[in-house]
């Protein structure tokens, strides 16, 4: 008689919260070891709430990546505060990631620690960037914080090193409780081949242009269909437009002969085609589209969606 696995399974939601660029969305990716979540060294760059998972032999976790707190100036802004702090009472555990580097705890931080203290939720304290720091520093960081909530685990890591990805899992388990799989052992994210597209194409349009025109973009993936060629190879048709605030913008993603736009298509068709493992064929346009930000039927698209 085959011996029955006495370990329960487990399963549960994860917040992780964060400031703007401290992270979040690389420690995501990390833990998954997939890219889903977009990254670039600016602020803001995650817009709504990104579900991902990790299926392990006895457990499932769905992380949630969510957009930076930051002092809002648009609706688009308040919407991806709400969506951050909205995503709290629907988790099992959250993730509050801080930079290192700090010297004491900061206004946006203490923000989000007043909102955990609130919740009363399992919480993790994972500081980030450990490598930039004296161990003293760190010492002082971890203190400063422990005397403000009682964290289920305190972690020190360096986000873009995956040797820290098994011990913030382990941790994660131990604050979960029995359930069961919420979704397929193949899935590992919520997200459509359009969303992602349209991320992909966002984040080299982050890492490529000025400090300016980034954040005054978002991206509308208009056809993706795929199909066979005479030669019977598979390929993706990706038809897309990135829409901007100004006429001086569209000038400026566009480039000199066309030569930015065609490296953001570029870059982003090389992403696409490792993550779809199929030729991609990507056409990108530029439209002026003033105040978008603050247009309820686009931001609409932004808004946090209850697991």
């Amino acid at each position: 008689m085959q011996k029955k696995d006495s370990k329960e399974f487990k399963s549960g939601f994860v917040s992780i919260l964060g400031r703007t660029n401290v992270g979040k969305s690389t420690l995501l990716n990390n833990l998954i070891e997939e890219k889903i979540a977009i990254t670039a060294n600016k602020p803001q760059t995650t817009r709504t709430a990104i579900k991902a998972i990790v299926n392990r032999e006895n457990s499932q976790i769905i992380f949630l990546d969510t957009p930076g707190i930051h002092k809002p100036k648009t609706k688009l802004g308040e919407t991806m505060v709400d969506t951050a702090f909205s995503s709290i009472s629907d988790v099992d555990v959250l993730l509050f990631l801080v930079e290192a580097t700090s010297d004491d705890i900061g206004k946006g931080d203490q923000i989000i620690l007043d909102k955990i203290k609130n919740s009363n939720k399992k919480t993790i304290l994972i500081i980030n960037k450990i490598d930039l720091i004296e161990k003293e520093k760190l010492l002082k960081l971890i203190t400063l914080y422990s005397k403000q909530y009682e964290f289920s685990a305190v972690i020190p890591i360096s986000a873009n090193d995956n040797k820290y990805r098994e011990v913030v899992i382990e941790e994660i388990e131990k604050l979960l409780n029995s359930g069961p799989k919420y979704y397929e052992e193949d899935e590992y994210t919520d997200q459509t081949m359009r969303q992602i597209a349209e991320e992909i194409i966002r984040e080299k349009a982050l890492r490529l242009l000025n400090e300016e025109v980034p954040h005054g973009i978002y991206v509308e993936v208009e056809k993706y269909n795929f199909r066979k060629t005479a030669k019977k190879e598979k390929i993706y048709d990706i038809d897309a437009i990135i829409y901007c605030k100004k006429n001086s913008h569209k000038g400026i993603i566009i480039g000199k002969e066309g030569k930015m736009l065609k490296r953001i298509g570029t870059y982003a068709r090389q992403d696409l085609e490792k993550i779809t493992g199929k030729k991609v064929n990507l056409k990108l346009w530029v439209k002026v589209q003033e105040n978008w930000e603050d247009k309820g039927n686009i931001v609409k698209k932004f808004q946090y969606k209850k697991t």
